[in-house]
């Protein structure tokens, strides 16, 4: 396997698993104001997933595109990290693992723009303005959440303890992800894991929230080796193209 196309698929998988998780709280939402919000953040999470996927079918030639891709793999051909396809839980479970997760996209898509390949450079470049933006709500809620009631106190120290051990898997490359850092393609994880800290430590203390202690951790993802969770969620993702095979949408 191409390593170009491995990193793009993995990428893609990393933005549609958690677009998919997102989208779940339409028509769920406390308010139609985060409904709307959510939604968006979704599309852009699903809009970011069709490029790395149109990246991965260019690489590989095989007459593949974006939907067979997405909707034609079982659980074990899928590379997302772990965090990503977590029950979406209640809103402060959502909002906290969006935090940490935005908290690693913006600094890992600035260097992604500083590709030597051209073309992950230009999704890096487009993508890091969403996560910004992405980035300053989550951190708002976060901020919101644990500051606000006792309630919503205990619910957002609760899914920080919950998600905590998945963060480490943020920061492993896997074996083509780091022949592609030696090339000045891919990113060096370990980089920003710094920055990641800083951002997630400041916003937690400013939140009155604690950092948990590192006790435990879980890896996997990227081996094709996931939560139970996956399978219901592309069960039901995929179920209108397997039923109906090379529908064009």
């Amino acid at each position: 396997m191409d390593d170009r196309f491995a990193y793009a698929l993995a990428l893609g998988d990393d933005a549609l698993i958690l677009g998919q998780r997102l989208a779940e709280w339409v028509s769920n939402a406390p308010t139609l104001e985060e409904e709307l919000a959510l939604a968006n953040v979704a599309l852009d999470h699903i809009g970011r997933a069709r490029m790395f996927y149109a990246r991965a079918a260019e690489i590989a030639a095989d007459g593949r595109g974006e939907d067979d891709l997405a909707f034609g793999r079982d659980c074990r051909a899928f590379t997302n990290l772990l965090i990503n396809e977590l029950p979406r839980g209640d809103f402060a479970f959502t909002m906290v693992r969006q935090f940490l997760v935005d908290a690693f996209n913006v600094p890992f898509l600035a260097r992604l723009a500083e590709s030597a390949d051209a073309a992950f450079a230009a999704i890096g470049e487009k993508a890091v303005k969403e996560s910004t933006y992405h980035l300053r709500r989550s951190r708002d809620w976060v901020l919101r959440l644990g500051d606000g009631t006792a309630e919503s106190h205990l619910r957002a120290q609760c899914a920080i303890d919950e998600l905590w051990g998945y963060t480490p898997e943020l920061f492993e490359p896997f074996a083509a992800e780091a022949r592609l850092a030696d090339a000045g393609i891919a990113i060096d994880r370990a980089a920003v894991a710094s920055k990641w800290r800083q951002t997630v430590a400041a916003t937690f203390a400013e939140a009155t929230l604690q950092l948990p202690a590192e006790t435990w951790r879980v890896r996997g993802g990227r081996d094709g080796v996931h939560t139970e969770h996956l399978g219901y969620l592309l069960a039901e993702m995929q179920f209108l193209q397997r039923a109906y095979p090379g529908q064009q949408w």
